[in-house]
């Protein structure tokens, strides 16, 4: 909004209500405007806790979370299948031996 349309607005506001009408407007804008910073003082307040509970969780160790540990981790379960690897081609060759 720019000043002139605040003004027009206080203008009509003044035609409507009257003189003794401003200091209500100001009182409620007044109300308004500290309800708003409270409310988003609530919401910063709300995202930064959680993001403390994160930070919090990161520094626990693992083997003090609650972790399941039923399930086989991937580096347990045992490769299968696929190509076998032959050595031939990583032999160091030796006197007396040819390739």
């Amino acid at each position: 909004m720019s000043s002139g349309e605040i003004i027009i607005i206080l203008f009509v506001y003044l035609l409507f209500f009257g003189a003794k009408g401003i200091p209500s407007l100001a009182q409620t804008m007044g109300k308004a405007v500290y309800q708003f910073r409270n409310a988003a003082k609530d919401v910063q307040d709300e995202i930064m806790k959680g993001a403390n509970d994160i930070r919090k969780e990161a520094r626990v160790p693992l083997d003090q979370m609650d972790i399941d540990t039923s399930a086989p981790s991937k580096r347990e379960t045992p490769v299968t299948g696929g190509p076998k690897v032959s050595d031939e081609h990583n032999e160091v060759p030796t006197e007396g031996s040819e390739k």
